[in-house]
């Protein structure tokens, strides 16, 4: 029998769960609240940790704890690790419980996975189903650091997908909207976008270049945005404010495009489109995935996407 362990024996789980839950927080007094234990016992643990480990996991910037690039690559394995005993402890006891993390761009969170999310519940709930949010650079970022199972939106771009897979669910386009009645609407195109505050998504986004080809083919490549967001609230309330126009996905605002409290300016322009799917890591699928997976293809077979 072989004793010679790579991991230190004197690791236990608690070091392991601490360490994530810092690593995700990045403070150590909300970790200990949370937890129920108090900052210095915290401490002491997370100490323990670099001791046994021989690595620095942390470096302290103000009030906040940033992993280390040590830490990094620990925390990458260590959430590995951590899911491999969940699904194997779901494993032993199917039908008893569960959890998974998908993130969500907003061009899916309006109308489509909420359709998915209620499915699934109906289908299994003894699964929990945890949604994360934000831009796509900080969800794939969190789908390579495995604190994701899986993301919903648009297709990464290329550099993005090495490790990765993605199954394509449909397309989606890109529009132009402002508020109902906006009174440029008789007006060209590109004399209302010189004209009206204008609202385009954030440099990260994927939708972004598509855009700003559109803008320089219309000879506004220097155009200056009033804002930057694909958040919902956001957009809307400046546009229903205001004479402002925006380009966003159009999954974003279809419920407001429905419901006449904004309207689409057209663009004619088709290449302001793309896929739509879910992209996840390569490998043993979390317990529930697939199911989750079938009924979101499913939603999109039935998805009345306006043209």
């Amino acid at each position: 029998m072989n004793n010679h362990f790579a991991m230190h024996p004197a690791i236990k789980l608690r070091h392991i769960r601490a360490f994530l839950n810092i690593a995700a927080d990045g403070t150590l007094s909300a970790v200990a609240r949370a937890q129920g234990i108090t900052q210095p016992a915290l401490s002491r643990t997370l100490a323990e940790l670099e001791s046994l480990l021989g690595q620095p996991l942390f470096l302290r910037q103000g009030r906040r704890l940033v992993l280390t690039e040590q830490g990094v690559l620990f925390r990458r394995h260590a959430l590995a690790g951590l899911q491999a005993l969940e699904a194997g402890f779901a494993a032993l006891r199917p039908g008893q419980g569960g959890s998974i993390r998908a993130g969500v761009l907003p061009t899916v969170a309006t109308r489509f996975f909420p359709q998915v999310a209620m499915r699934f519940f109906q289908l299994r709930p003894d699964i929990t189903l945890s949604v994360e949010t934000g831009p796509h650079h900080y969800l794939i970022r969190q789908l390579r650091d495995g604190a994701i199972d899986l993301m919903i939106g648009r297709l990464p771009a290329a550099s993005d997908m090495s490790g990765l897979g993605f199954d394509h669910l449909y397309e989606e386009d890109v529009v132009l909207v402002g508020r109902a009645g906006h009174p440029m609407a008789h007006l060209p195109l590109a004399a209302v976008l010189s004209a009206v505050p204008l609202i385009l998504p954030p440099a990260t986004a994927l939708i972004r270049p598509a855009v700003d080809t559109y803008l320089a083919a219309l000879g506004l490549n220097g155009l200056r945005p009033a804002l930057e967001t694909v958040s919902l609230a956001l957009g809307r309330g400046i546009c229903l404010a205001s004479d402002a126009l925006w380009f966003i996905s159009r999954g974003v605002v279809v419920e407001e495009l429905a419901n006449g409290t904004m309207a689409e300016r057209p663009t004619g322009a088709r290449f302001l489109s793309g896929a739509v799917g879910i992209t996840r890591q390569q490998g043993d699928p979390a317990p529930g995935l697939a199911v989750l997976e079938t009924i979101a293809r499913e939603v999109a077979a039935g998805l009345n996407t306006p043209p």
